[in-house]
């Protein structure tokens, strides 16, 4: 058969909850009933990780039948980046065959869905390299509400939600990540520009305690961690102020995500 002819499934980019690292909520306390019953209805996945996402479609199956028994169900992990390349579209290195044959499915006319280890596919998410190969290859994405650090953590700041960047990770080495924090508080002051980044969660207090010693006094820094779970929360202070609490207050949580969020005036 032509293959114009055969309607085309979708890519379908199913949120997933934030709470990776810290104990389960409730998956309908954070995903909409219709989301979890869009999950529960696909017999394709590309994933990050196939275990993480099979504890997922658990949790999914709590609340409404899978279309098919878990163990049945296509679940394929997205390839990783070749060595010196990054999984991000157009990345040189990608290898672009292994990327397209994850939407084999929907060529077929069979829905594919993609799921990230947390919160909203292709954001801050290798993913985005199968939208890109969707985009390409004719198959409509279909992105589901859901929640992102990165948007709950802005709003829970306090800080500028008009004008913001998310600037993925700082480097790791000390020099070019002082570099680099001061080139993003200029932006910030010049701009009126909230900065967004993250960071690997095991490296919170370092990523926090070389914010507090290259941002200005004045520069208001927020951060937000392990949002929706139990144990979240967001702080904003000025940086002076940061600097002023007990060590034990300026360590954070080694296993929950954190946002790191600031605006310099």
């Amino acid at each position: 058969m032509n293959r114009a002819a055969t309607p085309l499934g979708r890519l379908v980019l199913v949120p997933n909850t934030l709470d990776l690292g810290a104990a389960p909520e409730p998956i309908e306390h954070i995903l909409s009933a219709g989301v979890v019953r869009r999950a529960a209805g696909l017999r394709h996945w590309a994933v990050e990780n196939a275990k993480t996402t099979r504890a997922f479609l658990k949790r999914v199956e709590a609340v409404v039948p899978l279309v098919a028994p878990l163990q049945t169900l296509s679940i394929r992990e997205l390839p990783r980046p070749r060595k010196g390349a990054t999984a991000a579209p157009g990345a040189s290195g990608d290898d672009s065959a292994a990327w397209r044959e994850l939407l084999a499915p929907a060529l077929a006319g069979e829905d594919v869905g993609l799921l990230s280890e947390a919160g909203l596919p292709a954001v801050a998410d290798p993913g985005a390299v199968l939208v890109q190969q969707a985009h390409a290859l004719g198959v409509v994405v279909e992105p589901l509400p859901g929640p992102s650090s990165l948007t709950l953590g802005l709003a829970a700041s306090g800080l500028n939600g008009q004008r913001f960047a998310f600037e993925g990770y700082l480097p790791q080495d000390a020099a070019s990540r002082a570099k680099r924090i001061r080139e993003l508080e200029q932006r910030s002051r010049q701009e009126g520009q909230t900065q967004l980044v993250i960071e690997t969660p095991y490296r919170n207090t370092p990523v926090l305690a070389a914010l507090l010693q290259h941002l200005q006094p004045g520069t208001r820094l927020s951060v937000a961690c392990g949002l929706t779970s139990a144990d979240g929360w967001c702080r904003t202070l000025k940086v002076a102020d940061w600097r002023r609490l007990p060590e034990p207050q300026r360590n954070l949580p080694d296993k929950l995500p954190a946002v790191f969020m600031w605006l310099a005036t």
